[in-house]
């Protein structure tokens, strides 16, 4: 940690000195590599996308489609149950033609990295599991969408976006209860000086105090991480084990974990649903502006938007569409963020414990990007904005922050 002399004079205190001292702190081979993964994952938007479009490419190519639609109607209209089925059949198929991909992207790229220690086989059943249970959501989201399409055929995109704002509440709902402890083990904070802290800093934040987790993300992913999920009686703050094996002191869980209640009493996952919905008000308008142009190339065999044979071309102009949107995506969830992190220093007063813990994410997100690069593709403000935020507070408010160090040096002991 970098020396911090002078608590006791504001004037002493420079917000951009502490920061380059946090930074420093970081090996400078370390920042090298994140930067190298960082930017590589820039391109992995690119050939994600590709790799989309290609797959649904060769399931319109394969047939597949046509033969399950087929087979559910038998010369008699099924509309509700050939929309599911033909949904659940490209996405399961979509799954397989691009595990190939995801294996590469999601586990052996992670594990050169050093950011994940999962065997394959470990990670491979997951993604299948994962993608039966997404296969299925989306299969009841499509049969909605089609009957929508067809009660509306000219209005369907305007509804189609409150669906998918429904579902996604829904999906939020369910997530904590039903699917992740498919993937992991969570278990309440224990008790202890660290459950203490943050049943503190709950009742300050005024978030209920008893869904403070902590699950074995290391299952997973090496990263130092937190999340919070559900929503109503479902939503919890979850923090990885990670975070203790890579040694967070109670002052980097206050703020992580204060960070992860603002998300939770900002209501910003009411903020995300909304953008979302009206993200999907734009992909599906485009949908039903351009399928007949895009079906021409694709040549699914549909007779319009509303018949589920042209998921694939759906699909294709969807994703196209959130592709070129990916700035647009990164800086609504920067502002939830950031947004976060000014509500983690106002309850949690953790200047430092805050830097601590975004020195220990730069591996997997660099530090100091361009500001052309953050606004195109980063998701959260760069480290070095977070720190610089953290330590300009820090400067404001000397008092409090050196207070709430001397209590976390007290509790530690």
């Amino acid at each position: 940690m970098p020396a911090m002399t002078a608590f006791d004079s504001v004037t002493r205190f420079d917000p951009g000195v502490a920061t380059d001292a946090y930074l420093a702190t970081f090996p400078a081979a370390a920042h090298v590599k994140a930067i190298h993964y960082t930017q590589g994952g820039h391109w992995l938007l690119l050939w994600s996308w590709l790799v989309a479009v290609l797959a649904a490419v060769a399931i319109a190519r394969l047939r597949l489609l046509p033969a399950v639609k087929g087979a559910v109607e038998r010369g008699r209209p099924r509309p509700w149950r050939a929309a599911f089925l033909v949904a659940l059949v490209f996405f399961l198929a979509d799954a397989v033609l691009e595990l190939p991909w995801n294996a590469y992207a999601a586990w052996w790229r992670e594990r050169a990295y050093g950011l994940t220690s999962q065997p394959f086989a470990g990670w491979l059943f997951e993604d299948l599991l994962a993608a039966v249970i997404g296969a299925v959501f989306t299969g009841l989201f499509f049969m909605g969408l089609y009957a929508l399409i067809r009660r509306a055929p000219r209005t369907w995109w305007i509804g189609a976006a409150g669906l998918a704002a429904a579902f996604f509440v829904v999906q939020l709902i369910l997530s904590p209860v039903f699917i992740e402890p498919l993937f992991n083990r969570y278990t309440p904070a224990p008790p202890g000086a660290t459950r203490d802290a943050v049943v503190a800093l709950a009742r300050r934040a005024g978030v209920p105090s008893d869904k403070i987790y902590i699950y074995n993300g290391s299952r997973q992913s090496n990263r130092y991480t937190a999340n919070v999920s559900g929503l109503f009686g479902t939503a919890r703050v979850a923090m990885s084990d990670v975070m203790f094996a890579k040694g967070a002191d109670i002052g980097e869980v206050r703020g992580v974990v204060g960070h992860e209640m603002g998300h939770y009493k900002r209501a910003h996952v009411i903020f995300i649903a909304i953008f979302f919905s009206l993200m999907a008000l734009i992909a599906l308008g485009l949908v039903n502006l351009l399928f007949p142009t895009v079906e021409a190339w694709v040549r699914t065999g549909a007779t319009s938007v509303a018949d589920p044979l042209g998921l694939p071309t759906l699909m294709i102009i969807v994703s196209t569409v959130l592709f070129v949107a990916t700035p647009l995506i990164s800086s609504a969830t920067r502002v939830a963020e950031s947004d976060a992190d000014a509500f983690s220093l106002r309850v949690a007063h953790e200047p430092d414990g805050m830097a601590r813990s975004l020195i220990k994410t730069i591996e997997y997100r660099a530090d100091s990007p361009s500001a052309l690069e953050e606004a195109l593709f980063y998701d959260h403000p760069s480290v070095r904005r977070r720190i610089q935020r953290a330590m300009t507070w820090k400067a404001a408010h000397l008092e409090a922050a050196t207070d709430q160090e001397a209590k976390d040096a007290a509790a530690s002991k």
